[in-house]
């Protein structure tokens, strides 16, 4: 009985010391073993099942994927003194696990020392270009230009972009140029960085956007006085064009008057001339026509014995 608890005890043990010296490698890991919490041998990198001296050894996981950076928002200035905040983003990957487990150990001290680096970098970068340079990304693009710019606003170049040397792009590059370097020796491969996000910063961003406001403001402002002038050319335009019309609708009137009264003139001196009695009678109906628009009620006239319009009014009884 003894032998047999001996004999199973032997095999359990056995069975922990194999299970404790065998250990697993993911596709998407590599392993460094240490001892007394040095590395030793080889970094494992292929997958599969591996083995290890139990107790006194520990296996140390390391990632083999494609890793991200996401840094914070950080305040920096551009070259022509504006006050940004930039977010920047970055993938990496581990590509010499001892030399990264020698000087980092883990992925958040990686992540810490990355914070550092691409930080750095990335102020020298932006601290060395304008804005402009920064924001865009195509040189001597073309932008289209507001239809209603007139042609002295078009001399002045307002509507044109400001030209650039670089563009977003390469100072992308500059920044990945400068930190690669810098974080081979934790054994670390940088294979790509990327501004997320460029804002102007806080404390500014309102004065900018007054100042954005003020300029659209100042264009509209102009726009409106253009209308003004434009509305009240139209209007004296109008008033010219009606005064002509009116003109010469009146020139028109008298002249067709004009010749209406010449002929009926005309026809009255046809009617009239026939003989002495109709010349007579005519005379006599005329000048009792003009009485209507002469004498008037309450009317006192002064005319002397011999006046044509005496004549008729001599042999009038008073009566």
């Amino acid at each position: 009985m003894n032998k047999l608890t001996a004999l199973m005890v032997l095999a359990a043990a056995g069975f922990l010391v194999m299970i404790s010296s065998a250990y697993t490698v993911s596709e998407v890991e590599q392993i460094i073993v240490t001892q007394f919490g040095k590395p030793v041998g080889e970094p494992v990198t292929s997958a599969g099942l591996k083995l290890k001296i139990p107790v006194i050894q520990q296996i140390n996981t390391i990632d083999k994927r494609v890793l991200e950076w996401d840094g914070s928002p950080s305040d920096m200035p551009t070259k022509d003194k504006l006050y940004i905040s930039v977010d920047l983003f970055a993938r990496w990957k581990i590509t010499d696990p001892l030399q990264y487990f020698l000087r980092l150990r883990d992925e958040q001290s990686a992540q810490s020392r990355l914070d550092d680096i691409l930080g750095s970098e990335t102020r020298n970068a932006v601290a060395k270009h304008e804005l402009i340079e920064i924001i865009r990304t195509t040189k001597d693009r073309e932008p289209l230009r507001d239809t209603l710019l007139t042609s002295a606003e078009r001399e002045l170049n307002m509507g044109a972009l400001v030209p650039i040397q670089k563009g977003r792009q390469l100072v992308e590059a500059e920044i990945f140029a400068a930190a690669a370097e810098k974080v081979q020796v934790f054994g670390i491969e940088l294979l790509d960085i990327r501004f997320k996000r460029i804002n102007y910063n806080e404390s500014v961003r309102p004065k900018i956007y007054d100042r954005m406001i003020s300029e659209r403001r100042q264009i509209a402002e102009r726009f409106l006085s253009e209308g003004n002038g434009e509305a009240a050319r139209i209007r004296g335009n109008r008033i010219r064009d009606l005064n002509k019309i009116q003109s010469e609708a009146y020139r028109e009137v008298e002249e067709i008057r004009g010749l209406a009264d010449a002929k009926a003139t005309e026809i009255y001196a046809s009617a009239y001339n026939q003989n002495a009695e109709s010349v007579a009678f005519y005379e006599f109906t005329r000048t009792m026509e003009s009485y209507k628009f002469i004498i008037a009620e309450g009317t006192t006239l002064v005319l002397s014995t011999d006046s044509e319009l005496f004549k008729f009014l001599k042999g009038m009884d008073p009566d």
